[in-house]
């Protein structure tokens, strides 16, 4: 499976790829350092939400990018569909055309809480203050820059993301929020210098640690043939947000659970690190509602 799911994906809900790449290439950085399936569409209702399943050992939440398709059809149903399989907590990678406040009821009305968002480099420079009072809105902890286009994966590249998210990161900051960022494999890639480094061992050492935070995808990093557990050894305190993508032998992404990742320790360790929320992702599951609910069972019987 090539490394492009979810750095493909559409950001505010109109952002192709190839648009997003001419968003985030050349914007600030460029002239300064700144279960069955039936579960869907009007059918898609849910239990008020003192009669959804009982609580897990912790916080299991999804990134929506795995409903994006369903969103567009049914924007206040599917939500109601993840409360009622049981989860507290969602991330979004755009609204949809939906208006914070918009959402914000939405969430309020089945029980649904967002810690985090993904938005693009473009909202965290020209657009900030909008990103900001959005994010205030949608009740987040932390604002999340989802990957690095190609014409910056380069020592020099990361090093101005790395500057920039610190730039940002002091102003949400600020404002009460924290800056995260989300990894591809291709961000453990080494790239070429003196000495081998990868551009996120560049990230962690560029930003600074009381303004960024990371959220580690587990799928892509051991797609990279990285060890996860290292990390969270190595940089204990650096993460507070994981992604959740359950990996077949043949690499592809399946129903977490049913792949050959080992669960119950990758997220023991990873709530020993600073891991607080844990959140739930495919890039393209052919019946997203089945993966979420298949998925957030598994997960449930696991304790931290």
């Amino acid at each position: 499976m090539r490394d492009g799911g979810s750095a493909a994906r559409r950001l505010g809900g109109s952002v192709s790829r190839r648009d997003f790449l001419g968003l985030m290439g050349g914007l600030a950085l460029a002239s300064s350092v700144r279960g069955d399936g039936n579960d869907r569409s009007s059918v898609l209702s849910a239990e008020p939400p003192n009669r959804r399943a009982a609580e897990p050992s912790f916080s299991i939440g999804i990134q929506l990018y795995t409903l994006r398709k369903l969103l567009s059809q049914d924007f206040d149903g599917t939500p109601a569909a993840l409360a009622k399989i049981g989860y507290r907590e969602v991330e979004f990678a755009g609204l949809h055309d939906h208006s914070a406040s918009e959402v914000r009821s939405i969430l309020d009305r089945h029980g649904l809480r967002a810690p985090a968002g993904h938005v693009g480099i473009p909202q965290i420079t020209d657009t900030i203050d909008q990103t900001i009072a959005d994010a205030k809105t949608l009740g987040h902890e932390f604002v999340i820059l989802p990957w690095v286009p190609d014409e910056l994966r380069s020592v020099d590249g990361y090093r101005q993301v790395a500057e920039t998210c610190n730039q940002a990161g002091t102003k949400l900051h600020a404002a009460g929020l924290t800056l995260g960022y989300h990894n591809h494999s291709f961000d453990f890639d080494h790239l070429p210098s003196p000495s081998p480094i990868c551009g996120y061992d560049l990230l962690l050492q560029y930003t600074d640690p009381n303004l960024v935070v990371m959220e580690l995808d587990l799928y892509w990093i051991r797609k990279a043939g990285r060890d996860a557990l290292q990390y969270f050894r190595d940089f204990n305190g650096r993460f507070r947000l994981v992604h959740i993508k359950d990996m077949a032998a043949d690499g592809s992404m399946v129903d977490v659970g049913r792949g050959v990742i080992g669960w119950a320790e990758l997220l023991s360790a990873a709530k020993a690190a600073g891991v607080r929320h844990f959140l739930v992702e495919h890039d393209d599951p052919k019946d997203p509602l089945a993966f979420a609910r298949t998925s957030f069972k598994y997960l449930s019987t696991l304790t931290l």
